[in-house]
């Protein structure tokens, strides 16, 4: 079942300009959605261009297509969209992808893959919008993390390393922007069900691991980041940055 983002209200997001990276499927789809709900004026940025459109067709949001990786292209993108809109109030880093590897069979070209999908366009997209932010008199920047660098889960090495990065990274720039009152914070999600996961890896024997290991006992969906990301993007999470918010139900308790 949906969540009903009407019983949310953030009236601080109300009209507030939003970026979304990744943002035509999984937590970044919900994610645009839940932003739209609340009245903001919502940007997503993704390379698959079918979903995207018909995202921004249902929503109202903008799309912009762009592979996240050619940097060059991802600046010209983000400048597009603080002209269009006025600025960026909030950016929401969420682009990723957690493919599975061997160790053994990882090559210098794939590990490059791997951080530039998982950690580079979250430095250099932050960046792009922090003079502007700046001027504006502060904003919001909401890293993506994950938990699979914190229980150190096997075979995603590429993965775990990037996204054990970010919570660095999202130190630093909290210290380096805070001065411009720009917030820096991450999300650091745990076993979310979406249909990427479900259609590549979940088996009824994992469904149940990970119930067995929260200390909540239901599966987390996109839904939950999402809301995580609303309040990191309103006025009422003024006070935090350089944190890291964990979204996963308990597991990393185990």
């Amino acid at each position: 079942m949906a969540f009903d983002y009407t019983t949310v209200q953030y009236r601080s997001l109300k009209n507030r300009s939003v970026v979304i990276t990744g943002g035509a499927s999984g937590i970044g789809e919900e994610m645009v959605k839940a932003f739209v709900a609340q009245g903001a004026r919502v940007s997503f940025i993704d390379i698959a261009q079918e979903p995207g459109r018909a995202l921004a067709s249902a929503t109202g949001a903008a799309f912009h297509a762009c592979d996240i990786t050619d940097i060059p292209a991802l600046r010209q993108v983000l400048a597009r969209i603080e002209s269009d809109q006025g600025g960026v109030d909030v950016l929401v880093n969420n682009a990723g992808k957690d493919d599975r590897h061997d160790m053994a069979e990882v090559e210098p070209d794939y590990w490059r893959r791997a951080l530039a999908l998982n950690l580079d366009h979250q430095f250099f997209a932050t960046q792009a919008v922090a003079k502007g932010m700046a001027t504006r008199g502060g904003g919001s920047i909401i890293m993506l993390g994950s938990i699979s660098w914190i229980r150190g889960r096997p075979g995603m090495v590429g993965y775990t390393t990037a996204k054990a990065a970010i919570n660095g990274m999202t130190r630093t720039l909290a210290r380096e922007l805070g001065v411009s009152d720009i917030r820096v914070n991450c999300i650091v999600p745990g076993a979310i069900l979406t249909e990427r996961q479900k259609q590549l890896w979940l088996t009824p024997e994992l469904n149940q691991q990970f119930l067995d290991l929260q200390a909540l006992k239901f599966r987390l969906d996109a839904s939950h980041v999402a809301r995580m990301a609303l309040f990191l993007g309103s006025d009422e999470s003024g006070g935090c940055t350089g944190a890291n918010f964990i979204v996963d139900a308990g597991l990393t308790q185990n």
